[in-house]
């Protein structure tokens, strides 16, 4: 039975008359009832009882209409609901990213392209000197940043993936010629002071107040981007705490990145305003999950 032939015996079976049942439908009368003995043939029962005075019902029908009724509206809730995803898709998605994060999301990003082709996706670089600001402002929907994110109007999504803690030198440094470092190092030297509205507390998920041991990490000068802080330590004045990302994405023949073995891995998330989740938003965060998922298995 085709959904078309579905419908006009609902409607017969609501209105009880063919005229008024082809008037709803925008089809002749002989189309409602050609669908209906179609129906009767294929079933081998009849469905209606039709005189010239009135058009009722069989138990057979009945049974029929109990039975189709709920999944033809189940399948007209269920076009309703991906026409209205559809729809809502349509449109932009600002990403935030912090660093080199679009490069290592490029997977994620394809696999939402593919599914949202008439998205328009941007993206604009966020600084650790003010991770949230662009997004409470409005001017992104989404941000990857490191976690914990402890912020009562931000939303942490799902966690896009972890990466091994570096100490950044310069390469004339006394640590330069060490396969690895611990963390209690930091006591020893200068890290950089990060400038901005920067929670305590996200700071030192990469770069720590005090080591391990309990000793204060003393701050320096004052950055505000990345490539401060690598001129920074490029000319010796300060070692920092970077994200592999750092190693990965900024070689450079007067740094060397040093392994921290007793770093706890660092993990990126997607995060968004709680009062600004939309359909996009939730689509690029199924993305991700997608992939993690298909990563795994």
């Amino acid at each position: 039975m085709e959904l078309r032939d579905i419908e006009i015996f609902l409607t017969l079976a609501e209105e009880l008359h063919f005229g008024r049942s082809a008037e709803r439908l925008h089809v002749s009368p002989a189309r409602v009832s050609q669908a209906i003995k179609k129906q009767e043939r294929a079933i081998g029962a009849q469905l209606f009882e039709r005189t010239s005075r009135h058009v009722r019902m069989t138990p057979i029908g009945e049974v029929l209409l109990q039975r189709l009724k709920p999944a033809y509206e189940a399948i007209q809730d269920a076009i309703a609901e991906v026409t209205t995803v559809d729809r809502d898709a349509a449109g932009t998605l600002t990403l935030g990213v912090m660093g080199a994060q679009m490069h290592d999301m490029a997977p994620i990003l394809t696999r939402f392209r593919a599914r949202h082709p008439s998205v328009e996706l941007r993206f604009r670089e966020v600084f650790f000197s003010d991770p949230f600001g662009a997004l409470r402002a409005g001017e992104v929907d989404a941000v990857t940043t490191w976690l914990p994110v402890r912020e009562p109007d931000l939303t942490v999504g799902v966690v896009l993936r972890e990466e091994p803690l570096h100490l950044m030198v310069s390469a004339d440094h006394p640590l330069a010629r060490q396969e690895s470092v611990s963390m209690e190092v930091l006591g020893d030297h200068i890290v950089p002071r990060l400038n901005g509205p920067i929670p305590a507390y996200w700071e030192a998920a990469v770069l720590p107040a005090r080591t391990p041991a309990g000793r204060p990490v003393r701050r320096g000068p004052a950055v505000r981007t990345f490539y401060e802080i690598l001129a920074l330590v490029a000319a010796g004045d300060a070692v920092c705490t970077v994200p592999d990302e750092g190693r990965r994405y900024n070689p450079q023949t007067d740094i060397v990145y040093l392994p921290l073995h007793d770093a706890p891995p660092v993990q990126w998330a997607l995060i968004w305003r709680t009062d600004r989740a939309t359909p996009l938003v939730r689509a690029l965060t199924q993305a991700a999950m997608d992939h993690g998922d298909s990563t795994t298995r």
